[in-house]
């Protein structure tokens, strides 16, 4: 790869990991990650979401799920130059749980949208930018968005403060070429915004994904330590950390973490790339059928899956979560 610096790598373990174990961390893991991750020279740490518990049914989860500044600031004593973010939900959050800025352990909020939702999206990225953070915007599943509906929301996000517009592969369904084509749609259609890509692995080209765009000019990375996230997992971080030509990236720290916390916790849960996962991305299907599966006593019953999936009666879901 050409030697770029202007990449930013942002790791989700804390966040999207959390989909797997009900965010069930340690302080102590947590403190950990946000050491090792500013010692390999990481630009951002996704600590979780700033969604609110009251809006969310069955909101049983660990304190990751819904940050609190008060236990935020227990936790992360001393800010390092690796900043925090955290992800939103429409329809997830109370505005009124968003603090200023210089009051927040917080210096990123990103909000995770359907394309449906961009202009509820857009108002809170403009409240959020009002309160002095970075913000983001994540459109998610747009293998399954409309052109029009693209462009659409384009015009809506150029006029708007987001720092940031994501490339999401929320399927784990696209390749290089659908990488370089969108990146390219992205970069011409909104010249004044960063781009981002989260990549999901559902058929081993997560890693490969990020770096075609990181070579197209693509500033922010998603990655996770070991890959660790919903279903197939994410870029892991440390290949992105190895591979980009940045003198300041140490891959050392995360082996640690990977060593210490990783392998402990892939020993009780389960992600990363597994066939049923591969067939949801072939098929460019949300991963819900796959995590059932995985979940029940047929979990290697490949084939009758693929069959159930491929058969005419089943028809495409086109709801999703998270």
């Amino acid at each position: 790869m050409t030697r770029n610096l202007n990449h930013k790598i942002l790791d989700c373990t804390i966040r999207d990991g959390g989909l797997v174990n009900n965010w069930d961390f340690s302080v102590k893991m947590v403190q950990d990650m946000y050491a090792g991750l500013s010692e390999a020279g990481v630009e951002y740490m996704e600590i979780g979401y700033k969604n609110s518990a009251k809006l969310l049914k069955g909101a049983d989860a660990g304190p990751w799920r819904f940050l609190n500044e008060d236990f935020l600031k227990e936790v992360i004593h001393t800010k390092t130059d690796t900043k925090l973010s955290a992800l939103v939900d429409i329809g997830r959050v109370d505005e009124n749980d968003i603090l200023p800025r210089e009051q927040s352990q917080l210096d990123l909020i990103r909000v995770a949208t359907y394309i449906k939702d961009v202009d509820k999206a857009l108002e809170l990225v403009r409240k959020f930018n009002s309160y002095g953070y970075e913000t983001s915007i994540n459109i998610m599943a747009l293998s399954h968005v409309m052109e029009n509906e693209l462009t659409e929301a384009f015009e809506e996000i150029n006029k708007s403060p987001v720092d940031v517009v994501y490339i999401v592969d929320s399927y784990g369904s696209m390749d290089y070429s659908d990488i370089d084509y969108l990146v390219a749609k992205f970069q011409r259609l909104l010249p004044e915004k960063q781009l981002g890509l989260h990549m999901h692995n559902n058929m081993q080209l997560a890693f490969s994904n990020t770096i075609m765009g990181a070579s197209k000019g693509v500033q922010f990375l998603d990655s996770s330590v070991f890959g660790m996230g919903r279903a197939a997992g994410n870029c892991p971080t440390e290949l992105l950390v190895s591979h980009l030509k940045n003198p300041k990236y140490e891959v050392r720290p995360v082996l640690d973490l990977i060593e210490n916390h990783l392998i402990p916790m892939r020993e009780k849960v389960e992600w990363g790339y597994i066939v049923p996962y591969m067939i949801a991305g072939v098929l460019n299907e949300h991963p819900r059928a796959a995590m059932a599966l995985r979940a029940s006593g047929e979990k290697d019953k490949y084939v009758e899956f693929y069959d159930k999936l491929t058969s005419p009666e089943v028809m495409p879901t086109n709801h999703h979560s998270d």
